[in-house]
This record gives C-alpha cells, sequence and structure tokens, in this order.
C-alpha cells in the first residue's frame, strides 16, 4: 500500500526547502538540546498514535515552556515545515501525527492546582483526566467531560477535541466548563484570557487578529442562514470543523478566540494552560441493563427515562449484545437470551446521598414498570455487580478489536444525530455494515445525546480494501446528513473527515472557517489537512499498514492507554512504541530497506527491550490485555545461547550459596574506597556484563540478614516464605539482624499469637522473578521445580496459605506456572499465595496491641500490589500506625524492577521524578513501601529512608 503523504493545501509549508541543519535550528529554540532529535528510531517511535494514520516526523522535539513552543512555531515556519503538537496520541482520527515537526507537550507538562476548595482546577496539558479527577476527588468534584479513554487521554486533547462523554453531554463539555485558557499564537504572542485586560492586549499585539474575529462575528449574526446552522449543529455534541458557536455566545474578541481554540485541534494554536469549572461527584448510583424488543423500542424509551432523571442512557445494538454475550461470564440480562432484533440500554441514576436516590429511583419507578423490557428492570447499586454491566459496555471495544483479523485496524468513529432520527440511523448503519461487509461491526453510544459509536475492523494493506471504505465512508456521510446529523460528536475532524466539513456546513461557513485559519495561522504552519482539507481523497492516503508480527502482540491497536502507566515512557519508550518499532521493523525488512532495519534493531536492544522494567503495568491497562514487559522477558530468553541458560540454570540450582556470596560481596564492597569500585565495576560493564553488573553507587545497602530458619510448630496458620531480596540486601535499621521485613513479619506473628511454618530448604529458594525477568527459562523452570516440591510440603498439600513479605516475590511466585511442566501444574494450582501485607490487615491487625500511631506517613504502593490487588491491603496496614497516609497524586512504578534501577538507574530516575519532587515537596514523620527494592529505588529518588510498612508496624505494636 502507499505510505505517501496526504496531499496538503496550496499554502502549506513547502517540505522540499529544508534548513541545512534542521536538529540544530530546533536546538536552538528549546533551552536543552537533548530534547530534539531526528534520529529515525525516535521519530518512528513517535510517529504512532491512536488513528489509522501514520505520518512519521522529521523530527521531535519536547517542548517545556510556552516561549519554548513560540520559538517552534516560528522555528517550523522559517524551515518551512508544518508543526504538530502530540500529548497523549490517543486521538481517533489522525489529528496528533504529522511529517514535519512533532513537539511532546506531555512530558513537561503535568501540573495541576486546585482551586476554590475544587469548585476549579488550573491544569497543563499533559496530565491525564483520570489524575486530574484524582486530585479533584477529595474535594467532592470532577471535571465535567468524562471520555472513556479518561485513564490515558490528556487535558491538551481534552482541549483539542472539545471532549464530553457518557455523562456530561453538551452542558459539562469543555467549551462549557473552561473558565479560562493561556496559549500561543502562531506569531509567539502569549494570550491569557484570565488577564482583566485580555481583549485589549490582544488588540494591541494582534490588531488583525482581532479585527477579524469581530468582523467574523457579525457576519456570522448577520446571516439568518449561519445562525440557524450553527444553532442546529451545536444543539447537538458536535466537535466538526470550527466551535463557531462561538461567534454567538461571545462578544468579546479574546473571548471568542479562546472558545475557538476549544476544539481546533492544533490548527490554531497551542493551550498551555487550562482553568476548569468543576462539577459534583455524586457517589451514589443505581444502574440497570433494559433489554429491550428492538431499537424503537430503545430509543423511544429514551425521553422519558431521561425526564425521570436518568443521568446516563447507553444504548447497544443487537450485534453489541451478541458480543457481550460471547463473554466467558455474561451477566444475567443476557443468558440464555436469543438475541434477535434486541436493543439495550444502560442506564443510570445518580444522586449526591442515598435519601435522594431513593426518591430519585422511586420516582423513575413507574416509568420502568411501563418499559417493554424483555429482562426485567431491575436498577442494581452493588459496585460489584454495577462493575460487571459497565465492564459489558466498556468490553466491547476490547471483544471486538481484540477479535479481530490480524492485519486489519480497529475504527472507532462516532456521529450525532437528532433524537428524532436515532432509530432510522441506527437501522441505516446496520444496513450499510451489511452492504460493505462489516460483519464484526457493532453500534453502541451515549442515547441521551443522539450520539452513536460504531466500530469495525479494516484491511488498509490493497486498493480494493481501501475503496471498500471509501464507498462506506462515503455512504454513511451521506445517511448522517441527511439526518441533519453532525459527523464527528466527540472525537474531533481531524484528517478522517476534514474533506467533508463543508459539505456540513455549506460554503459560506465553510468560509468562515478558513478565515478564522487564516487570521491566527495566515502561514498555515500548524497541523496542515486537519480538521480544514479541500482534497476529497485526502482521508484515503496515509493510513496504516499493520503487519503481523507477534501473536502476543497483534492485536494491538495502538489506542496508547498503556502509556500513562509505563515508568519507562519518558525515559525511552512505552509499550506502544515497543510494538509499533517491532511493526516498522517489519516494514522495513519487507520493503528490503536495510539501512532502516538496522538503525531500528541497534536501538531496540536497549531502547525497547533491556530498558524494560517488565513490571507488565501495562496488560492492567490495555484493551485487548497485551503484557508487552512479558514479550520484553521473552525477547531476552532469545538473546540467551546455551552457555548462558547452563550459567542461569546452575545458579538455580546453587541459589543460597550465591545469595551467600552476593551478601558477602556487598559487604566487602562497603570497606573498600568507592573510587575503586566504581572503576572496577565500570571495566566489567564495558567487557560486556552492563545486564549482570550495576555500576557501584555509594547507596547500594550492605548484604543483608540470612533467610529465617525452619520451624514447624503446631497448629500453624500459614507457611511464611522469606523473599531472598530482603537477605540480599539489607534494610534500613540496626545491622544486627533484628531489622528488615521478614524478622519484622515473624515478631507480628508472635504478638498476635499466630503461628507459621517457615521451610527448612528455604536459603536455596527463589520465587523465580529473577530468572524470568532476564529471560534465563532453564533456570527459571528449576527453580519453579525446586519451589514447588518445597511449598507443597510444607503447606501440607496446600492446605495453608503460603506468605510472602516482599510484594513482587509473592506476585512471582503465582507467575511460577509459566515454567513448570504440565504435570506439575494441577499440584501448583493447589497452592495459595498472599502477601503479608494482606495477610498481617487480614489475621495480624486484629489481634495486635493498639499501635503507637505517626502524625504522617509516605507510602509508596508497588506495581506488584496493583497485579495482586492489594492496595487497599496496604492502606489498612499503613493508616493503622499513622493518621495520616499520603500516597503521591503523581504515584507510579518505581521501574527499581529488581536490579533494574541498579543496571539503568536512569530509568528509575525518570520514573520517579514526578513523586519525588512531590514527596520532598513536603514533611512526613515516615516513609514506607512493601518491597525492598521499590524500598531503595524510593529511598534514592528522594533521600528519604523507605521502609517496608511491617517494620513500622512491629515498632508501633513492640
Amino acid at each position: 500500500m502507499s505510505h505517501s503523504a496526504a496531499a496538503a493545501p496550496s499554502t502549506a509549508p513547502s517540505t522540499g526547502d529544508r534548513a541545512p541543519d534542521l536538529a540544530g535550528l530546533l536546538a536552538s529554540c528549546v533551552g536543552d538540546p537533548a530534547r530534539v532529535t531526528t534520529d529515525v528510531p525516535r521519530r518512528v517511535a513517535a510517529a504512532h498514535d491512536a488513528s489509522p494514520y501514520l505520518f512519521t516526523p522529521q523530527a521531535v522535539v519536547r517542548a517545556a515552556s510556552a516561549a519554548e513552543v513560540g520559538a517552534l512555531m516560528a522555528g517550523a515556519r522559517a524551515a518551512g515545515l508544518p508543526l504538530t503538537l502530540r500529548s497523549g496520541g490517543t486521538s481517533l482520527a489522525g489529528q496528533a501525527g504529522g511529517d514535519g515537526i512533532l513537539v511532546d507537550v506531555r512530558s513537561h507538562w503535568r501540573s495541576a492546582e486546585v482551586l476554590d476548595e475544587g469548585q476549579r482546577i488550573r491544569l497543563q496539558p499533559g496530565l491525564t483526566v483520570r489524575r486530574a479527577n484524582a486530585r479533584l476527588a477529595r474535594y467532592g468534584r470532577r471535571l465535567g467531560p468524562d471520555p472513556a479513554s479518561e485513564s490515558a487521554c490528556t487535558i491538551g486533547g481534552l482541549v483539542a477535541n472539545n471532549s464530553s462523554g457518557m455523562n456530561c453531554g453538551t452542558q459539562d463539555n469543555a467549551y462549557r466548563t473552561m473558565e479560562s485558557l493561556q496559549f500561543v499564537l502562531p506569531s509567539g504572542t502569549v494570550v491569557d484570557t484570565a488577564a482583566p485586560d485580555a481583549d485589549e492586549a490582544l488588540r494591541a499585539r494582534e490588531p488583525g487578529l482581532h479585527a477579524g474575529l469581530l468582523r467574523l462575528r457579525d457576519r456570522v449574526r448577520a446571516s439568518a442562514a449561519s445562525r440557524a446552522t450553527v444553532e442546529r449543529l451545536f444543539a447537538m455534541k458536535n466537535t466538526m470543523g470550527y466551535g463557531l458557536n462561538s461567534f454567538l455566545d461571545h462578544s468579546g474578541a479574546a473571548d471568542i478566540l479562546a472558545h475557538l481554540m476549544i476544539g481546533s485541534e492544533g490548527t490554531l494554536g497551542f493551550v498551555g494552560e487550562a482553568v476548569f469549572r468543576t462539577v459534583p461527584l455524586l457517589p451514589h448510583t443505581a444502574t440497570g441493563l433494559l433489554v429491550l424488543p428492538g431499537l424503537a423500542e430503545a430509543t423511544d424509551a429514551l425521553p422519558a427515562l431521561l425526564a425521570a432523571g436518568a443521568r446516563t442512557a447507553e444504548l447497544l445494538d443487537a450485534a453489541s449484545l451478541r458480543v457481550a454475550q460471547q463473554s466467558p461470564d455474561p451477566v444475567d440480562e443476557l443468558r440464555g437470551l436469543r438475541v434477535d432484533g434486541h436493543a439495550a440500554l444502560l442506564v443510570e441514576f445518580a444522586e449526591d446521598s442515598a435519601e435522594l436516590l431513593d426518591e430519585r429511583v422511586a420516582g423513575a419507578q413507574p416509568v420502568l414498570d411501563r418499559l417493554p423490557a424483555v429482562t426485567g428492570t431491575a436498577l442494581v447499586r452493588d459496585p460489584r455487580v454495577r462493575a460487571r454491566l459497565w465492564h459489558l459496555r466498556k468490553g466491547l471495544y476490547t471483544a471486538v478489536a481484540g477479535a479481530r483479523r490480524p492485519g486489519t485496524t480497529a475504527l472507532l468513529e462516532d456521529i450525532a444525530v437528532p433524537m428524532e432520527r436515532l432509530t432510522g440511523t441506527c437501522e441505516g448503519l446496520i444496513g450499510l455494515f451489511d452492504r460493505h461487509g462489516y460483519q464484526d461491526a457493532v453500534i453502541f453510544g451515549h442515547a441521551r445525546d443522539g450520539n452513536l459509536h460504531f466500530m469495525l475492523t479494516q484491511d488498509f494493506d490493497s486498493a480494493a480494501e481501501t475503496e471498500r471504505y471509501a464507498r462506506f465512508t462515503d455512504a454513511m456521510v451521506d445517511l448522517v446528513l441527511d439526518a441533519g446529523g453532525t459527523l464527528k460528536a466527540e472525537h474531533g475532524t481531524g484528517r478522517a473527515m476534514a474533506p467533508f466539513v463543508r459539505r456540513q456546513y455549506g460554503d459560506e461557513l465553510y468560509d468562515v472557517m478558513r478565515e478564522v485559519k487564516r487570521l491566527c495561522d495566515p502561514h498555515n504552519v500548524l497541523n496542515p489537512g486537519v480538521l480544514l482539507e479541500d482534497d476529497p481523497a485526502a482521508h484515503l492516503r496515509s493510513l496504516k499498514s499493520v503487519p503481523q508480527v507477534d501473536p502476543a502482540v497483534d492485536a494491538c491497536v495502538e489506542c496508547g492507554y498503556c502509556e500513562p502507566v509505563c515508568p519507562t515512557a519518558d525515559a525511552t519508550t512505552t509499550p506502544r512504541q515497543r510494538i509499533a518499532l517491532s511493526r516498522e521493523i517489519a516494514l522495513a525488512t519487507a520493503a528490503g530497506d536495510e539501512e532502516r532495519r538496522r538503525a531500528l534493531e541497534a536501538d531496540y536492544a536497549y531502547a525497547a527491550v533491556d530498558s524494560c522494567a517488565a513490571d507488565s503495568l501495562c496488560v492492567t491497562a490495555c484493551p485487548v490485555t497485551i503484557d508487552t514487559g512479558a514479550v520484553m522477558k521473552r525477547l531476552r530468553s532469545e538473546r540467551h545461547g546455551p552457555a548462558a541458560q547452563r550459567a542461569g540454570n546452575a545458579a538455580a540450582r546453587h541459589w543460597g550459596t550465591a545469595v551467600k556470596g552476593v551478601r558477602a560481596a556487598l559487604n566487602t564492597a562497603h570497606v573498600l574506597p568507592d573510587p575503586a569500585l566504581r572503576a572496577a565495576t565500570g571495566v566489567v560493564r564495558r567487557l560486556g556484563a552492563g545486564e549482570l553488573v550495576p555500576a557501584w553507587a555509594d547507596d547500594i545497602p550492605k548484604g543483608g540478614p540470612a533467610r529465617p530458619a525452619g520451624r514447624r510448630p503446631e497448629g500453624a496458620k500459614a507457611v511464611f516464605f522469606a523473599a531472598c531480596i530482603g537477605s540480599v540486601f539489607a534494610p534500613e535499621g540496626p545491622s544486627d539482624g533484628s531489622a528488615g521485613s521478614a524478622a519484622a513479619f515473624l515478631r507480628l506473628c508472635e504478638r498476635a499469637g499466630v503461628a507459621v511454618t517457615v521451610p527448612d530448604r528455604l536459603a536455596g529458594l527463589c520465587c523465580g522473578t529473577p530468572w524470568q525477568s532476564k529471560g534465563y527459562t532453564d533456570g527459571h523452570r528449576t527453580m519453579a521445580e525446586r519451589t514447588l516440591d518445597v511449598l507443597w510440603e510444607a503447606s501440607d498439600h496446600g492446605l495453608l496459605p503460603v506468605v510472602s513479605d516482599a510484594s513482587s516475590c509473592t506476585h512471582g511466585l503465582e507467575q511460577l506456572p509459566g515454567a513448570l511442566p504440565e504435570s506439575d501444574r494441577a499440584r501448583f494450582a493447589a497452592l495459595r499465595f498472599v502477601d503479608s501485607v494482606a495477610f498481617t490487615a487480614e489475621h495480624l491487625l486484629p489481634a495486635l496491641p493498639e499501635p503507637r500511631r505517626l502524625g504522617s506517613l509516605a507510602l509508596h504502593p508497588t506495581c506488584s500490589t496493583a497485579h495482586l490487588g492489594i492496595d487497599g491491603a496496604l492502606r489498612t496496614v499503613a493508616a493503622a500506625v499513622s493518621d495520616q497516609v499520603t500516597v503521591p497524586d503523581n504515584w507510579g512504578c518505581c521501574a527499581f524492577a529488581g536490579d533494574r534501577g541498579l543496571l539503568h538507574p536512569e530509568i528509575t530516575a525518570s520514573a520517579t521524578a514526578a513523586q519525588a519532587a512531590e514527596i520532598t515537596a513536603g514533611t512526613y514523620d515516615a516513609y514506607a513501601s512493601c518491597n525492598r527494592t521499590c524500598e531503595m529505588g524510593m529511598s534514592r529518588a528522594t533521600g528519604r529512608p523507605y521502609r517496608h510498612v511491617l517494620e513500622l508496624l512491629d515498632e508501633a505494636t513492640a
């Protein structure tokens, strides 16, 4: 297929006349030249976003200030290159990519300031919506827009696309809740509409722009036809073209311009800061799945349900219901139902208090009783049941995208039509799916707003397939516009719908939009081809090819949901980029481009494989459950030859001796001069042991105490598997063997009167994580078999739970079946693993003396506590020893990952920078986590002594 760039309007910057030194030109625009790259791997990695389009930029720059962005705009103009602003890269319509200069406005733009007790909030563009709402939650508030991608989409995209969502309708979207913006125009002018003299300042600095906006305001208002079109389209959710309702809603040029910036998709300027009015959180909710005989019955029910106070009404067509039925555990409403032409509404009522919710539900009951629902109209309040219902709705994307044929792209489109045209539009879409061969397509959406989403899978690797998509798109445009609807309700115009803006608005209003663009960006530097495009076929070019590279990752839709949880996102690559780079290597190989292939593969070894923390938090965020960390571990294993695997296996067979040797080496190192150690370890690393031997640092602890001796008391309630990491590295505290989580846990058990068994051969055992992480598969299997044999006996064949005192080790024990032969997996399945924190919260805390409490505690959950689902237990134990427990708003995996933080300290430094700054800005009585290497990583990052939370509880109850 063709990968040529989409045709740009004739006024776009020329890409033929390049500055002789683009990197040098851009470096002069920013404070640190290291934030500019023209390297092929970095450009290729940054090119991929959630859309079906692909544009490889010529340079990628991480801007750190509004002044830098202004300078980069000037630099782009001088170089004759377009400039694209990129934050989360979750946009679906192609607005986040370009083939000129890509400016990252996420990495250095994540600050938030809560104002007026949460009534307002000031935000920068790189912060995710979820992180913003986390800061507001303690005030009982949230942002008005509630996009489904809130875990990954950022404030920059929320502003650029005028985000809305399931609940906010048109009244609480970004446009309506924005109070003020600070933005940079392509001329370099910075406008802050919060300033009292913002309008006068705009007139003084940009007189032509100021006058032109007022002229356009009067032009739109003077035309009855224009007013009617704008009022009709913006009565619905509408992100097609520029927000021309600004000319009707506001009179001053600065206010008009600020609201035009909302939904402008990076084509008018850069929004560096936004202040939003917030809306209340409604914690009391009742949810129901109402299955109805057909689409007509579902849409007919909407007016009465909304009048009765339903805050959410999500529509699911018959195809969606059939997909949901294929879930391993379908909801009760769908069990045994023969879905024919059915449709369903997922409705939710929400209020401030339980009493108000009772009143609301009682008032709605007559409406519910009159519905022809085929499986009842019960509303549920149990959070677990409600979560299952919402998983049905949100899992549709996962189900369809995950099951699509390899090599195809998952397309998620959205439209809106007047409510009275909703049924006909749904039926029309279903007819188009049948006519054009999209048998796997599903329809769902925000029915309360007449807003439909439809999802289909498409292959762009042949002219015939692209032509099929073109015919479907043309027919869909006819259907929606004939219904008086909008071709984009939430996802932005982008490149996908830019050629159809003129048709939706007509020549007059399209010309107004063209004039808005000319006034703000006369040189057409910002995102040309996005939002406005005169080439009728531009949306059919620069489409991604998705080669098959690995069954473990082929389902990736490049949505970017993994990126906010990835600890290496700001240092090397993200899971999305790791997969995208592997696809680019495959494409280069197929094309015979050896130079490109070699460059990408050489970079991949470190940027993707070696630097990956392999904590697998990515799988917790991925809608199609891809575990990129596991793939990187497998790639590490494939690099090991037979000799390396034998060495790993030998270490497993003699692990007790190996641990003693490491402890002795660490203790010896602490009596040697630091310069000599740094020089010696540096030499060893340069000789090829960079993935085995860390560079010496003076904060590396001494060797730890020996693991506890075996014991088998009567009436034991558990088997204690003390983690070897607590023996390798000494804990904070006295060096007499009394410190550390293992000793603390055993003392707490004695104090609570809970007897535990310690296996006799514990010194030679391990959870297997070191071998798994480094890819030593033979050693992992050997250790898994040895550990299983001992724990099977010690636990009395699985009757007693196995408790470990390091969260990563508990998680590692759970993962051992992957290394075991099939014959051993039945035994393993009988074992139960419990982290010491969870065991303490459930079994020890109730029996312990009242702890002496600290005033404040900074707490670091780990990636393993997230996987294990024990963050709540960790907080419970922390709250037992401290009046105030603080988990940083910027919490994330520390990326120490066993020895990864020692081997690649730059990764941990990057991963912990934001949370470390937050911690060091305050003062706490203690600092705690629940894994020794995570404690080391956070101690290194903050300069504060992190300890295992059980050590603090032990001291508080002694």
